[in-house]
């Protein structure tokens, strides 16, 4: 994993691989890609929620958006992408160690074959569990490497 700050903090939350970092957001690609190209942006300083960020760290967040979203687009074509800040697996435990992240959820009309496997989201439209789709430690390193190429 990439050495930063606050690296061996999140590898514990597992928020996935790291892909690729700003001043102010790690971006992890998540350990489930039943959506192709489904990550993880989390803030790079320690805090728990979205009251408290400054506005250094709105902006570049927002820069950041535009940035994954036109990644996702035209390495895989998704159809649209839904962002998602939801802290509540940190309140299972009595003592809650949140960290600000935010989910970056593509979402596909049509299939995507990509690296031999299929990737289809047969709940589009809807926020369904999605099942955890099953790939190579080699399908991981090309799904990030063709994000990366488009960042």
């Amino acid at each position: 994993m990439h050495e930063c700050p606050y690296c061996r903090k999140l590898e514990a939350y597992n928020f996935g691989t790291y892909l690729d970092q700003t001043k102010h957001w790690i971006i992890f690609l998540a350990p489930n890609q039943s959506n192709l190209g489904t990550c993880v942006i989390a803030l790079n300083r320690h805090h728990g929620t979205l009251t408290g960020l400054n506005s250094e760290e709105w902006e570049e967040f927002v820069q950041l958006v535009e940035r994954m979203e036109n990644a996702v687009k035209k390495a895989f074509h998704s159809t649209l992408v839904n962002w998602g800040c939801l802290m509540n697996s940190f309140y299972m435990e009595n003592k809650p160690d949140p960290h600000l992240h935010w989910h970056f959820i593509p979402r596909y009309r049509d299939p995507v074959e990509f690296a031999g496997h299929t990737f289809e989201d047969p709940h589009f439209g809807y926020m369904r569990p999605r099942p955890p789709k099953k790939i190579s430690e080699d399908v991981r390193v090309e799904i990030m490497s063709k994000i990366r190429k488009h960042m």
